[in-house]
C-alpha cells in the first residue's frame, strides 16, 4: 500500500524519511540560486549533484548518501522549457525520474518539488501519484509512506488546494480499477466498485442491468456483453447543486472490463492487456467525483457503459443488426469494435433521457490513436470547435495531454455504408482516419439533437509500461469547471 501525503510545513517534509526527493528544473541548484530552505550539509549536497547533472529532453536523476538525515539524498533535473505540445512542468519527465529514483525499497520517502509557476501545482501532483500506482499483488511489497510538498523557487511552501488533493486521488483510483484483472474486476465488480465511490451528498444513481437494458433500447450494451458470465449493466449517477449554472453536462464512459475481440478474436499479443479496455470508463468516474467533491457549479450526469466483449454461443455475431438506443440500425462488420457501441447508446442516452445539453464521452476506443499522438496525448474530437479548444487548453494546463483530430463527417461517414442497414460499426477503409471515424460513429447517433458533443479517445496515454495511469481524470474535471 502506497500512501501520499501533503507536508503541511517543510519541517514536516523532513521528519522521519529515510530518502529525501528534490525535483526542480536544472538551473535553480546552481549553488547561489538555490532557496536558503536548504540549508548546511544538505545544500552542499545538492549543489554538487547539480553540477554534475544535464537534464537534456526528458530530466535527470543523481543521488548520494547524505552522512545525516535523511539518509539519502535524490536529486532530479528537469528541463527549463518545454514545447508548446508538452506542459511546462514537465510532468512526464517527473514521473519517469521519480521511477529513475529507485525508491521501491524504502518505507519512507520525503517528495519536495521546486515550481517555477505555483499554477503547475495540478499537472505535478497528478504526475507524482501517478509515479506511485495503487494496485500491487507482489508478495513482498512493503507498505510505503511518501510526504509531497510543492515549494516556489525561494522556497516557500505552495499549499495543495482541495480540487488537486481530490484529483490525486481519484486518478490514483482509477488507475487501480484499470489495473485490476478482469476475472477481480467484471462487470458486477466494477459497478459496485464505482458506487462505493460515489457516495457523496447529493448523488443519486441507478443501475440498468442484463435484460433491463433492453427495455430500454441500450441494445449495444446489451449485445457487447450478453455473452459474458457477469451481464452487462449501465451506471447512471445524477448531482444537481443547489445553486446550478443551468448548464447540464453528461459524462459517459466506455467501461469494457476486459476486450477478448468477440467472435473476431484476438490474436497473441492483442488479447493481453485489454483489462485497460475500461480505461475511459475509469477516467469519468474520477472526474465526476472530482466535480462533486470541489462543488461543480454545473448539473453533472454520468454514464457508465460496462460489459465484457466475452465469446460464447450467446456472442454477438458479424452480420447481426443492432438497432441503438438513438434508433438507427447498425450491421455488424467486426466485433472487435465494440466500444463505440456502448458509447453510441450512452450518449444517445445522455442527450435524449438525461436532456444533457453538453456531453464528454471518454473511451480506448482505437489503436490508431496511437499511433497517430503516440502515448503522451490522447485524441479529441468535437463538434463545436470552442470545446475542442477548450478541452486542449485543459489537457495542456493539467498535465493530461490532448491533441484535436479532425471532426469532418463529409469524409468519414461514407466509410460505414450498409445496404441493409443505417450503417456499419467498422470502417470500409482502415487506412482513412480510423480514430477520426470512430469518433463519427459515436456522432451519427446524437446528430439529430442539439448536444455539444466531443469525444476523447484516450487509447495511449491510458495505460503506459504495464500501468494505468488515471489519465483523463485531470483533464475532464479541469474542463467541465472551465465550461
Amino acid at each position: 500500500m502506497i500512501d501520499i501525503h501533503i507536508a503541511k510545513t517543510f519541517g514536516q517534509l523532513l521528519k522521519g524519511p529515510r530518502t529525501l526527493l528534490v525535483i526542480g528544473e536544472a538551473p535553480l541548484f546552481e549553488k547561489k540560486r538555490l532557496p536558503k530552505v536548504w540549508k548546511g550539509k544538505l545544500r552542499t549536497l545538492l549543489a554538487a549533484l547539480a553540477e554534475d547533472l544535464s537534464p537534456g529532453e526528458a530530466g535527470a536523476t543523481a543521488s548520494t548518501l547524505s552522512g545525516t538525515k535523511p539518509r539519502r539524498l535524490v536529486l532530479s533535473v528537469t528541463p527549463a522549457k518545454a514545447s508548446r505540445y508538452n506542459h511546462p512542468a514537465h510532468p512526464e519527465a517527473i514521473v519517469k525520474q521519480i521511477a529513475a529514483a529507485s525508491l521501491g525499497t524504502d518505507e519512507s520517502i520525503a517528495i519536495c518539488v521546486h515550481l517555477s509557476d505555483p499554477g503547475h501545482a495540478l499537472a505535478v501532483v497528478n504526475a507524482v501519484g501517478r509515479a506511485f500506482p495503487h494496485y500491487s499483488m507482489k508478495s513482498k511489497d512493503k507498505d510505503l509512506k511518501v510526504v509531497l510538498a510543492l515549494v516556489d523557487e525561494m522556497g516557500v511552501l505552495i499549499p495543495v488546494s482541495r480540487t488537486e488533493l481530490a484529483t490525486l486521488e481519484a486518478s490514483r483510483e482509477a488507475a487501480r480499477l484499470v489495473d485490476s484483472p478482469p476475472t477481480e474486476l467484471n462487470p458486477e465488480r466494477l459497478a459496485e466498485a464505482a458506487k462505493k465511490l460515489l457516495v457523496r451528498p447529493g448523488v443519486r444513481l441507478r443501475i440498468l442491468v442484463g435484460e433491463e437494458l433492453k427495455k430500454q433500447k441500450l441494445m449495444g450494451i446489451y449485445s457487447v456483453g450478453k455473452a459474458a458470465v457477469s451481464p452487462p449493466r449501465m451506471l447512471v449517477a445524477h448531482y444537481k447543486p443547489k445553486n446550478s449554472s443551468g448548464k447540464h453536462v453528461a459524462l459517459v464512459g466506455k467501461a469494457v472490463t476486459f476486450d477478448t475481440g468477440g467472435l473476431h478474436l484476438k490474436g497473441t499479443g492483442f488479447m493481453e492487456t485489454m483489462k485497460m479496455d475500461m480505461g475511459g470508463g475509469a477516467a469519468v468516474l474520477g472526474a465526476f467525483r472530482v466535480l462533486v467533491e470541489c462543488g461543480c457549479p454545473h448539473e453533472l450526469s454520468l454514464v457508465l457503459c460496462i460489459a465484457e466483449n466475452a465469446i460464447g454461443p450467446g456472442a454477438y455475431k458479424p452480420d447481426d443488426i443492432l438497432t441503438l438506443h438513438s434508433g438507427k440500425s447498425v450491421e455488424i462488420n467486426n466485433t472487435d469494435a465494440e466500444g463505440r457501441l456502448l458509447l453510441a447508446d450512452g450518449v444517445s442516452y445522455a442527450s435524449r433521457v438525461l436532456k444533457a445539453g453538453v456531453i464528454i464521452d471518454a473511451a480506448t476506443l482505437t489503436g490508431a490513436q496511437l499511433v497517430a499522438l503516440g502515448t503522451g496525448h490522447a485524441a479529441v474530437m468535437s463538434n463545436e470547435a470552442e470545446l475542442e479548444t477548450l478541452l486542449v487548453s485543459a489537457g495542456r494546463d493539467s498535465g493530461d495531454l490532448a491533441h484535436p483530430l479532425p471532426f469532418c463527417p463529409e469524409f468519414y461517414k461514407a466509410e460505414f455504408k450498409s445496404v441493409v442497414a443505417d450503417m456499419k460499426n467498422s470502417v470500409k477503409n482502415r487506412m482513412n482516419a480510423q480514430s477520426s471515424c470512430a469518433a463519427q460513429f459515436v456522432y451519427n447517433h446524437i446528430e439529430d439533437t442539439k448536444a455539444r458533443w466531443a469525444h476523447i479517445d484516450l487509447a495511449g496515454p491510458a495505460y503506459r509500461s504495464d500501468r494505468g495511469t488515471g489519465y483523463g481524470v485531470a483533464l475532464i474535471s479541469q474542463a467541465v469547471l472551465r465550461l
